[in-house]
């Protein structure tokens, strides 16, 4: 009786103890109802419920096992494999602005495992991985719960296909590369030729579109030295342009072409690097037709000044 009494007394103490060390301690609101809890139950005026115990080592035992897959890394697997089965694994898809770029590429990028599940999965890595793709300028992830998912891409504006050394590249208008040129599909697109070209064709293609007659015929612009432009036309004509004044130049090379269709004859090449004067290269075979032509035209003419003059009769 004497230890049990004993034991009493120690237990009276702690609690006293335990009063005491509560009282005077302003708490944060977010702990006092925890504490006024622990009070009570100090004082002996609240009986924990049977199971109290079991549920706060489950707690414990769960904090711990989360706290743990957090530090290891596996928090996020698991929140998809539990929600994945219980009705939040992605199913539906729909991919909009995409032209260049295959849904095959951007579904590859989302990273589906067919597990996938709508509440663990991180938009915002997905846009991120969706921008790596050459042709995405920007991109859109949206959930749509409780299974479905939107994509909205931008796609960048390809300008023109540019060689240079020996490479060819889909480029914008400011000269980026897009992607590799492998010679299949957009015969749409200008081609420009030679180190510059890329970035300086925007504007010289846009001077040549102000006139139709010339720009319909063009195969190819080719940037000189990166000073100045030939223009190279379909059926092979080369229209040398100066370094300074070009627009004038054109103006004057499609007058010729509306009034005499010069680029229709038998020529190889015009320049019009010289403001006096415009020089027209004929091709081999013309420039030896007109050779022959001028040396008969000059046996002629000799042949009729030695020729005797016949006297006229009365």
């Amino acid at each position: 009786m004497r230890a049990v009494g004993a034991s009493n007394d120690l237990g009276e103490g702690a609690r006293a103890g335990a009063l005491a060390a509560l009282s005077g301690v302003v708490l944060p609101r977010l702990f006092r109802r925890p504490a006024r809890l622990l009070a009570r139950l100090v004082k002996g005026e609240w009986t924990p419920p049977r199971f109290a115990a079991t549920v706060g080592s489950s707690i414990i035992i769960g904090s711990a096992t989360l706290h743990g897959a957090y530090l290891g890394g596996h928090l996020p697997f698991a929140v998809q494999t539990v929600t994945s089965r219980t009705g939040f694994a992605v199913d539906s898809v729909r991919v909009t602005g995409n032209r260049e770029t295959s849904e095959i590429d951007i579904l590859d990028r989302l990273g589906f495992d067919g597990w996938t599940s709508l509440v663990g999965f991180d938009a915002s890595a997905a846009r991120d991985r969706l921008k790596e793709l050459p042709w995405v300028e920007s991109a859109e992830v949206r959930k749509i719960y409780p299974r479905g998912l939107e994509v909205q891409v931008v796609e960048r504006q390809a300008f023109a296909v540019w060689q240079h050394a020996g490479a060819l590249r889909v480029v914008e208008a400011d000269g980026r590369t897009i992607v590799d040129y492998f010679g299949s599909g957009r015969s749409d697109l200008p081609l420009v030729v030679g180190a510059g070209a890329g970035t300086h064709g925007a504007g010289f293609v846009s001077t040549v579109a102000r006139f139709p007659g010339l720009a319909a015929q063009v195969k190819g612009y080719v940037r000189v030295g990166d000073r100045r432009w030939n223009l190279v036309f379909k059926n092979g004509v080369t229209a040398k342009l100066p370094e300074h004044g070009e627009a004038a130049a054109l103006e004057a090379l499609a007058a010729m072409e509306r009034d005499d269709r010069l680029l229709g004859r038998d020529i190889t090449a015009v320049d019009l690097r010289f403001p006096d004067r415009v020089v027209v290269k004929l091709s081999p075979e013309a420039a030896e037709e007109r050779a022959e032509a001028l040396k008969n035209k000059g046996k002629k003419g000799k042949a009729n000044a030695t020729r005797p003059k016949r006297e006229k009769r009365a």
